[in-house]
């Protein structure tokens, strides 16, 4: 090796050629650089836009204070509680805080019943780029909060439920100026979703959570008007129900009915019709089981009952074996009341299907009452979906549902009501079968053969097969 080597001179060429690469090359790196450090700070921007709260809306429906944060990422939270005062303590991880909470009216009549939260307000969360929101509370509330995809025309949500476990309901006010109301038939009426669950949404936009609810109330409204009747309706607004809370609101009200309404829906726009649901065999089973699993729930239902019997494995035999009779009673009259909802519909509206189906709904799982849920039809159907706008086609929807639920409780009244009464002292119609005499009919229904005879214009104590008589009340 030649330690004595000098370096390469460049001629005057070469070094302009490598001073121009070298410039290129600077210049290159420094475009890509820029380039890059733009890319970054734009994603920046557009993340810290991203991250924000963009509207807060609050209910308060009996027992429960409901705050829905939409936000337009899916939010990453933790939570804790605080007492003396009470508060709820949210962290919203790479959220801004520059959502204002000043005009969020607690109080005002849209949001319902009095609120149990009296302010909502920011406090310095754990890094700059986090938000705290810290809501306080009039009382020690049960926190449930949880988060609600984007949907529907939806920004992403965060439902913050605060429930009142020491909540009683208020007493129902009876208008003793309606005698003729004194033992109603009580029938609960359930519009489909609400609030912050908008159900399915049509092609143009029209909500189910409306079009349920409107056909409540002209339901209602027929209910209220018919002596002997009388209507309930789980929610008269727009407001959020856990579909899980509302066979407890029936059972609240002593129901003899539950009634469901929602619109279907599909992925593409052909379905079309209406259907009947009743709550299916494997989930009346596994909700008997869950009762059963809660001693004062079965001691509730099995009534005086339940306090004559004093071993707790005789007790849970005995409510097991009443509990299974009570559920497949009120299963059969849910079945039976839904094929007379399809023979109205029908004359209304197409029916997607023409027996009733069975699936496993949560708002279905009240055993004290029969219940079934009514599609009205599909309102992803573009044509379906304009019949529902109508206000006229909702009200022959109302109809039919209601000439159903009366037919089916003249036939079969809860005992007790004014329409039991009217029954027992309205004349029977009996045809005739082969081997019945008037003294056998007369001796069935605790009447005499002269009342039968009056009754019927019989001069002679001959019947013939087939004949139809009017049985005179005893």
């Amino acid at each position: 090796m030649n330690c004595n080597a000098r370096p390469v001179e460049l001629n005057v060429t070469q070094r302009a050629i490598a001073s121009v690469t070298i410039t290129i090359a600077l210049r290159l790196t420094a475009n890509v650089l820029f380039s890059v450090l733009f890319f970054l700070g734009l994603m920046a921007s557009f993340n810290a836009q991203a991250d924000r709260i963009e509207e807060v809306r609050f209910a308060q429906v009996d027992d429960t204070s409901r705050l829905v944060l939409e936000l337009s990422k899916p939010p990453q939270f933790t939570y804790f509680t605080l007492t003396n005062p009470h508060r709820l303590v949210i962290d919203l991880q790479g959220v801004d805080n520059s959502y204002s909470f000043k005009n969020l009216q607690l109080n005002s009549p849209s949001a319902g019943a009095a609120s149990n939260i009296s302010k909502v307000r920011h406090s310095t969360p754990k890094t700059k780029s986090d938000t705290r929101l810290v809501i306080e509370t009039r009382k020690k509330l049960e926190p449930n909060i949880f988060t609600l995809d984007a949907a529907d025309g939806f920004a992403h949500r965060l439902v913050i439920e605060l429930i009142d476990p020491n909540y009683t309901a208020p007493a129902q006010v009876v208008n003793s100026s309606q005698p003729n109301r004194d033992k109603d038939i009580i029938i609960v009426i359930d519009p489909g979703h609400g609030g912050v669950d908008p159900g399915s949404v049509g092609p143009a936009g029209t909500y189910e959570k409306h079009i349920t609810l409107s056909i409540a109330k002209m339901l209602a409204s027929r209910v209220n008007a018919e002596p002997g009747l009388k209507a309930i309706l789980t929610r008269n607004g727009d407001y959020y129900i856990s579909p899980n809370d509302r066979p407890k609101l029936a059972a609240k009200n002593n129901a003899d009915l539950l009634i469901s309404i929602h619109a279907d829906a599909f992925t593409t726009p052909q379905p079309r019709g209406g259907s009947v649901w009743v709550l299916s065999k494997g989930r009346a089973d596994s909700e008997l089981g869950r009762l059963l699993e809660q001693t004062e729930r079965s001691s509730e239902l099995l009534g005086p009952a339940a306090d004559v019997i004093e071993d707790r494995d005789t007790e849970r035999y005995f409510a097991e074996t009443i509990l299974n009779m009570s559920m497949d009673l009120f299963r059969s009259s849910s079945y039976e009341l839904s094929n007379k909802v399809i023979d109205e519909m029908k004359e209304v509206t197409k029916m997607h299907k023409r027996t009733p189906q069975s699936a496993s709904f949560a708002v279905l799982t009240a055993p004290e009452m029969p219940s079934i849920l009514v599609e009205v039809g599909f309102i992803s159907n573009p044509q379906e979906e304009k019949n529902l706008n109508w206000k006229e086609f909702r009200e022959r929807l109302a109809d039919a549902m209601f000439e159903s639920i009366k037919s089916f409780f003249k036939k079969t009244p809860p005992d007790g009501t004014l329409w039991a009464q009217w029954k027992q002292s309205a004349p029977q119609q009996h045809r005739v079968a082969s081997g019945e005499s008037l003294s056998l009919l007369a001796q069935r229904y605790g009447v005499t053969v002269s009342s039968i005879k009056s009754e019927n214009n019989l001069r002679s104590d001959l019947v013939r097969v087939g004949q139809v008589l009017t049985i005179p009340s005893s």
